[in-house]
């Protein structure tokens, strides 16, 4: 990963305006990194975050999706499955450059570059604790919250 902590970034979200990472200091931060909207993956995955999402917060995270659709698209998917987090459009790249997913992919034939589904752990500090890189759907959010538990 080119950085270590969170990028210095202004992006939108469902929740206005963040300013990275001086908006997200104090808290531990799931940062999950998602290919598109409203697909069967990214669904499976944004529901099981929902699930555990009360947990996460025990242990004092907060939880933010993030993939290159556009804040109308993450408005109607939020509302749609109820996700109790905020989602972050990254139209610009910006993000997803900082934390390197974007990585080329080969679908039908032809190739294009694409989000590697990839989830990031972030410290109270802004400091990356924990990675996953080319995330399997199922046990994923598990996953990651274990590795919370054992890093509070």
């Amino acid at each position: 990963m080119p950085e270590a902590t969170l990028p210095r970034l202004d992006v939108e979200s469902t929740a206005g305006p963040l300013h990275l990472p001086d908006d997200l200091l104090g808290q531990w931060l799931v940062l999950y990194v998602y290919p598109r909207d409203n697909t069967p993956g990214c669904t499976t995955e944004g529901l099981a975050f929902a699930r555990l999402a009360p947990e996460f917060a025990s242990l004092g995270a907060r939880i933010l999706g993030v993939s290159r659709d556009g804040l109308k698209s993450h408005a109607n998917f939020r509302a749609k499955f109820d996700f109790p987090f905020d989602l972050i459009s990254d139209r610009d790249e910006g993000l997803c450059q900082a934390f390197g997913v974007i990585k080329p992919k080969k679908l039908y034939g032809k190739e294009y570059l694409g989000v590697d589904r990839s989830t990031f752990l972030i410290d109270p500090q802004g400091s990356v604790r924990a990675e996953w890189r080319g995330v399997k759907v199922q046990g994923h959010a598990e996953a990651v919250l274990a590795a919370l538990k054992e890093l509070c």
